[in-house]
């Protein structure tokens, strides 16, 4: 399946969910407003010592993580992308009483940020094969690197995670993997999170 294909897919999928469940974690497929936070947490780490910095969140759905960041003191300016305009306007809706937050569904209208994050984005693969999926994770990581002036993070299901427990419409990437080729292509300043009690991990590149 090519990368735009896809992306067409994923967007259906999670429209869908927003349909049934409103702009809430299970809107994203998330199980809990806490795993929601907890996974914000660990990307949060790559800004918090910046509270001024500039933050693009691509695939920010509903902009549950632009509340997140107001109300853990970030006060740089916030911009969500989306492909979706359903969650766009969702988050629109979401972020309106909240200072300096956009949201756009155009990827042209984006600048680089000093951060630019991503959570969630690479879980559902439905039924792309594992070697088209990861094609197209790997696109994105180099669109978020290249929209990340000092850094970026992303999560990812865990390869570690049980196998009697794995689905087969989810993608379980491997974290080893991903440190590596992060530290090979993007930056020596590289950490990997796996410490969390969820089935994921965490990547984020410094520069």
């Amino acid at each position: 399946m090519s990368h735009d294909a896809l992306r067409a897919s994923a967007k259906a999928y999670y429209e869908a969910r927003l349909q049934t469940h409103g702009p809430t974690p299970a809107g994203v497929d998330w199980n809990s407003q806490a795993s929601q936070d907890l996974r914000f947490r660990q990307l949060e780490r790559l800004w918090e010592a910046d509270p001024d910095a500039s933050l693009i969140d691509y695939g920010c759905g509903y902009g549950a993580m632009a509340t997140f960041v107001r109300q853990r003191g970030h006060r740089g300016p916030y911009i969500g992308f989306d492909v979706s305009d359903a969650m766009v306007a969702s988050a629109r809706d979401h972020m309106s009483g909240l200072p300096a937050c956009l949201v756009t569904t155009r990827r042209d209208q984006l600048e680089p940020a000093d951060y630019a994050v991503s959570s969630g984005v690479f879980n559902v693969k439905q039924d792309a094969s594992d070697e088209d999926w990861t094609g197209y994770v790997w696109e994105t990581v180099a669109d978020l690197a290249a929209l990340g002036a000092r850094g970026f993070a992303f999560n990812a299901l865990t390869l570690y995670s049980d196998a009697d427990r794995r689905r087969p419409d989810l993608y379980y990437a491997d974290p080893l993997d991903c440190f590596d080729r992060c530290k090979r292509t993007y930056s020596r300043f590289v950490s990997l999170l796996h410490d969390y009690p969820l089935y994921e991990f965490t990547i984020i590149v410094r520069r």
